[in-house]
């Protein structure tokens, strides 16, 4: 079926459309995770990385990066043809997260990607998602070559809540992608059940 058009008899669905930030740590894979599932050429403001930024971006364990996002990445996926998400990766770097409150108004849930050669660097987007009380998951982004771990032990090293949701990911994958995100929209549809819950009793 295309896009916003219906079969003969039916009329054309109005897609629900969701807002999902992609959150974590500067090099950790939030850029190539919009690209790899958007369906639309994504909207990118990455910069090169300088001499200038060196004292204040911190490269150990992605020596090879040599851009980051300053603003944000934006891409949108159509999960079914009544659901449309829009993606927004936020920027990892320290001094761009005036960015964040912005970019988490109105959204549903969140992606916080976590790379294991450098978990610490999710503890602040992890905080961020809690302290405002954000539906949000874990993609641990298996990179190549990096050391793979059982989904408890990085659990246990993020000290996550029992009901946040820990996935093992591959931000270049397509697939991999999309399975993330519908856990995002199951965790934060199943959040929003149990608050209503909570309300009503």
């Amino acid at each position: 079926m295309i896009f916003g058009r219906s079969e003969r008899g039916k009329p054309p669905v109005e897609p629900v459309t969701l807002k999902i930030l992609v959150a974590g740590g500067f090099g950790v894979g939030k850029t190539t995770l919009v690209g790899a599932v958007s369906e639309i050429r994504p909207l990118r403001t990455e910069e090169l990385l300088t001499e200038a930024g060196r004292p204040v971006d911190d490269t150990s364990g992605v020596e090879a990066k040599n851009t980051t996002t300053v603003a944000m990445d934006f891409g949108r996926i159509t999960l079914r043809e009544d659901l449309v998400l829009y993606l927004f990766g936020t920027p990892g770097q320290e001094r761009f997260w005036f960015m964040w409150d912005e970019l988490s108004e109105g959204a549903l849930g969140a992606v916080v990607l976590a790379d294991t050669r450098r978990l610490e660097d999710c503890f602040a987007a992890i905080d961020y998602f809690e302290r405002r009380a954000i539906p949000f998951l874990v993609g641990v982004n298996c990179f190549e070559g990096a050391a793979r771990y059982p989904a408890e032990d990085v659990r246990r090293a993020l000290d996550l809540d029992d009901h946040v949701p820990l996935l093992m990911t591959d931000a270049r994958d397509r697939e991999s992608v999309k399975e993330t995100l519908i856990g995002v929209v199951q965790h934060a549809m199943t959040q929003a059940a149990q608050r209503r819950q909570t309300v009503g009793t």
